[in-house]
C-alpha cells in the first residue's frame, strides 16, 4: 500500500513537473532558417516591452524574408532591419532599455540599438559565443532552446572569386501558438 502511494506520488510529482516545464506556446518563437527551425523561449519576465513589441511584429509578418546583416564569427548574428542596412527599423516606437544582470550565453537572444540604451527597436541577435560583456549592455529577451545547429550555419553575404553569395534570411518566423 505504502510503496503504491509512494509510485502513485511519483507519477503525480512527475507529472507537475513535465506541465511546469512545458514551454507557453504564446511566448515561444519559431523561426526558420534554410538549415531548419529554431525556437526561441522568450522571456517577458526580464523584458516585457521588448517582447510585446517582437510578438506584435511577428504577428504582422515584418521578419519574413529578413536578412541577417550582420553576423560575426564566434560571436553573434544579427537580423531584424528591413533595410539590410543594419540602420533600418520598424514603423513601431523605440522601446525603453529593459537591462537585467541575467547573463548572455550562447543562444541567448537580445535587442540591437544604437548608443543610445532607449534606441531598441526591431533589430535582435542571437549569442554564439563570447556575449557575456552584453550583460546589463543589452535587453535580453529570449533564448534559443532549440536549433541552434541551424544558428551556426547562419552566414552573412559575402564576396569572393567574383562571385557575390546573399546572407543568409529568415525564412518565415511565428509566434508557436500561432504556427500552422
Amino acid at each position: 500500500m505504502l510503496r503504491s502511494s509512494l509510485a502513485t506520488l511519483a507519477v503525480l510529482a512527475s507529472l507537475g513537473f513535465a506541465q511546469a516545464q512545458a514551454p507557453d506556446p504564446n511566448n515561444t518563437l519559431v523561426l526558420e532558417t534554410k538549415d531548419g527551425p529554431v525556437t526561441i523561449r522568450l522571456r517577458p519576465d526580464l523584458a516585457p516591452k521588448h517582447v510585446a513589441q517582437i510578438k506584435a511584429l511577428t504577428k504582422k509578418g515584418f521578419y519574413d524574408g529578413i536578412v541577417f546583416h550582420r553576423v560575426i564569427d564566434g560571436f553573434m548574428a544579427q537580423t531584424g532591419d528591413p533595410t539590410g542596412t543594419g540602420t533600418g527599423k520598424s514603423d513601431m516606437p523605440n522601446l525603453p532599455a529593459e537591462f537585467t544582470p541575467t547573463p548572455y550565453k550562447v543562444g541567448s537572444v537580445g535587442m540591437a540599438r544604437s548608443q543610445s540604451p532607449d534606441s531598441a527597436n526591431s533589430q535582435f541577435f542571437i549569442c554564439f559565443e563570447g556575449c557575456g560583456s552584453l550583460t546589463g549592455q543589452y535587453t535580453l529577451f529570449g533564448e534559443v532552446v532549440s536549433g541552434m545547429d541551424a544558428v551556426r550555419k547562419i552566414k552573412k553575404g559575402a564576396q569572393g572569386s567574383g562571385q557575390v553569395s546573399g546572407p543568409d534570411k529568415i525564412v518565415r518566423m511565428r509566434l508557436q501558438a500561432d504556427a500552422k
